[in-house]
């Protein structure tokens, strides 16, 4: 029998077949203690906390130390706007979304159609729709929200998070775009030390496709093998950064490496690999996206719709072919076909 001092570690405190969203607020909960304690220790405390949208719990760890509260959302401004009115939306109107398949008003904002609803909508009735509801009124209560967008790429959605008329009475907390990522270009040399570069430099400009899913995106066996047919039957270059394939969780490879075939061609059609060497390069597990993205050779970027992945490639220029997976990806996916015009859906894509 355990004593009552032994540690609790993550595994005990959750189900492996656990959502990606509960592990990670499991964790981040595990975080709090020693978060606390820390601040405690520190002979000169911060004035102000920053958490992320999944450590909301540490903004009562904050007002224990009467320090400001921000939080940094690494998704787009549309995506804060539609989080933080969905809590005052009545129950009939959440119905007529996710069963009747209307679009979602948010008052300043473009509609979210339901081909493009987010995934917590989907499942009211499960704890990831409480915390989505959570999120959205901890926004609420921050002293400031800080968006990974940038002013001229959402001016409407942040125009209507600042507009008292609009979302701005509900919001009440200031909305800073803070744009990281158009800081990105122009890297230096010393971020160059990847082979996957130098196989870049050898290829004509724009000529390469480069395929990626994100740091968790998986696909399923079936896509994966489509995928590779797709590759080679196009006869096009291309980079393409590959995992073992998942059937049960599209973003499967965040908390947990799903175990299956260590060898590509365990997952790959027969002999893809010999037949397309001389076009196309094959990257286990990750590749320097950014790099990858920012060099001359790259024409086009087959994408989850990460929301990172994208702004990479909108700052270096990169259309894209998008495939959302997951989270608020079908989001992405429809400002990126439908409003700003620099993608291409695939039709064939499920």
């Amino acid at each position: 029998m355990k004593s009552s001092s032994t540690t609790l570690s993550y595994s005990d405190l959750i189900d492996p077949d656990a959502s990606i969203v509960t592990k990670i607020l499991v964790m981040m909960r595990m975080c709090l203690p020693p978060l606390r304690s820390n601040i405690s220790s520190m002979k000169f405390r911060p004035t102000a906390l920053i958490v992320d949208l999944f450590g909301t719990e540490a903004m009562a760890v904050a007002d224990e130390f009467e320090m400001l509260k921000y939080m940094f959302i690494a998704t787009n401004a549309w995506y804060v706007a539609t989080s933080i009115y969905t809590p005052i939306v009545e129950e009939h109107v959440l119905d007529d979304h996710t069963n009747r398949k209307l679009p979602l008003k948010i008052p300043g904002c473009t509609p979210v159609q339901f081909k493009n609803i987010i995934e917590p909508f989907l499942y009211r009735n499960d704890p990831v729709f409480k915390w989505y509801l959570s999120l959205g009124m901890d926004m609420t209560k921050a002293d400031g929200v800080l968006v990974n967008t940038w002013e001229d790429l959402e001016s409407k959605s942040l125009e209507a998070l600042r507009d008292t008329k609009m979302l701005g009475h509900i919001a009440k907390a200031l909305v800073y775009p803070i744009d990281l990522f158009a800081r990105l270009v122009g890297l230096p040399q010393v971020f160059r030390n990847y082979s996957v570069l130098d196989w870049l430099d050898k290829q004509p400009a724009e000529s390469v496709i480069f395929v990626s899913f994100g740091s968790g995106g998986t696909l399923s066996s079936k896509q994966m093998i489509e995928l590779a047919w797709g590759l080679e039957m196009s006869q096009q270059r291309f980079i393409w950064v590959v995992r073992p394939p998942s059937n049960s969780n599209a973003s499967g490879s965040y908390v947990t490496t799903e175990k299956g075939p260590a060898r590509l061609s365990d997952y790959l059609p027969e002999g893809f690999v010999n037949r397309t060497h001389k076009v196309g390069l094959i990257v286990p597990m990750w590749a320097p996206k950014a790099q990858i993205l920012g060099h001359p050779s790259v024409g086009g970027f087959l994408s989850h719709c990460g929301w990172n992945s994208t702004l990479e490639s909108i700052v270096n220029g990169v259309p894209m072919i998008v495939c959302p997976l997951y989270a608020e990806q079908k989001m992405n996916d429809a400002m990126l076909t439908e409003e700003f015009g620099v993608a291409v859906r695939s039709k064939e894509w499920s």
